[in-house]
């Protein structure tokens, strides 16, 4: 009897061995996409599916979320762990973030749209006339989305995006038979890093090459105009932001927006600071430090200096109010009022950056025509 106890746990110890050799095996025959400036997915190419997984879905979230892209009639080895699976090339698409749809129109995947929340934050003209012609489906809100009109229009995949672990709208989704994929791009802290991402929707359409030669046009770009404005040959002082209730809320200097002001050779005043989300300070300290700013960008939702004035007297103080050098990005909008920046910007940061060396440094880009930031009416 020990005898042939000792043979089944041996058998069951080599079996064990041979299984945990086969999976590192499997997993060392993928192919890892090369990603650069990204922090928050990684992707691994296998024969017939890849795997794609997400990192940062949202901050300090604990666990990656792991997804299995299976193309049509490829076999799948048994051993895989994932949390969604999913057919690609995908056809029908639903998207729940406007800094989506810029990927899908650079890979001409836009027709694939079926369902967005929100249909009026939408600026691309191209998605307006799919709206206009009834081809996209306005889903409700993205925290109440209407999960009827979603199962009618039986979408391959929901691509959400969410602030934290409690996500019951996407749950229910789920629950239906709709695969729900987690976007993180919003998480990255780097201009380039959320351009990246449009290697996540080139794996879901099988356009990886694709998707990686617009990443590297836009990364030439982007470098090429960085390595330009250190040839300036002054760095002005630059805020951002603007009150709220007496509070001013401006980016953090670990920010991706104080980043732009980085690279455009420019010195933003609370380039020190680090943290999540905005920086508050009382009007009077930030009016200690940057009355004599030369220049104020992203000033809220103000398209005019009546506008500014209307709100508080007090911004009349600022050099850059009385010397007419503050812009905005609320000057840049669609058809139906969703703000150009906050859809287009972050997939392209090499026209936001262009636009800001433009603006401290107008002897660099003399012909550039201003794309998200403008100066206020």
């Amino acid at each position: 009897m020990n005898k042939i106890l000792f043979i089944i746990i041996v058998f069951s110890i080599c079996s064990c061995k041979n299984n945990s050799e086969n999976k590192t095996s499997a997993i060392k025959q993928g192919k890892k996409v090369d990603i650069e400036n990204a922090q928050g997915f990684s992707i691994t190419k296998f024969d017939g599916y890849s795997i794609l997984e997400v990192n940062t879905p949202w901050p300090e979230a604990q666990d990656p979320f792991i997804y299995l892209l299976k193309e049509k009639k490829a076999e799948i080895p048994e051993n895989i762990e994932y949390d969604q699976i999913l057919e690609v090339p995908v056809e029908k698409i639903v998207v729940t973030s406007t800094t989506h749809l810029p990927a899908l129109e650079a890979l001409n995947e836009e027709n694939t749209l079926v369902g967005f929340p929100g249909l009026n934050y939408i600026s691309s003209e191209r998605i307006r006339k799919l709206i206009e012609n009834a081809s996209v489906s306005e889903l409700g809100q993205n925290e109440n989305i209407n999960t009827e009109v979603l199962i009618d229009l039986s979408p391959d995949v929901v691509i959400g995006f969410a602030i934290n672990a409690s996500n019951k709208s996407f749950e229910t989704i789920q629950k239906t038979g709709i695969p729900v994929i987690y976007n993180g791009d919003w998480t990255e802290l780097t201009p380039l890093g959320k351009a990246e991402w449009i290697k996540f929707f080139g794996a879901l359409y099988g356009k990886e090459q694709e998707a990686t030669k617009i990443f590297q046009n836009i990364k030439s770009e982007y470098l090429k105009a960085k390595e330009l404005a250190r040839s300036a040959r002054t760095r002005p002082n630059v805020i951002s932001g603007s009150m709220y209730n007496d509070t001013w809320y401006m980016p953090y200097g670990n920010s991706w927006q104080a980043q732009f002001i980085e690279d455009a050779n420019a010195n933003y005043l609370y380039a020190d600071t680090e943290g999540d989300g905005s920086l508050s300070l009382a009007f009077e300290s930030v009016i200690e430090k940057a009355e004599d700013a030369e220049y104020w960008i992203s000033s809220g939702q103000f398209t005019s200096y009546e506008q500014l004035f209307n709100a508080s007297e007090h911004y009349k103080r600022f050099k850059a109010v009385k010397e007419k050098k503050v812009y905005s990005v609320s000057l840049s909008q669609g058809a139906t009022g969703g703000i150009t920046f906050y859809e287009l910007g972050p997939q392209r940061p090499d026209l936001i950056l262009k636009d800001l060396i433009s603006i401290f440094h107008p002897e660099l880009l003399k012909d550039h025509e201003q794309v998200f930031y403008k100066p206020l009416n």
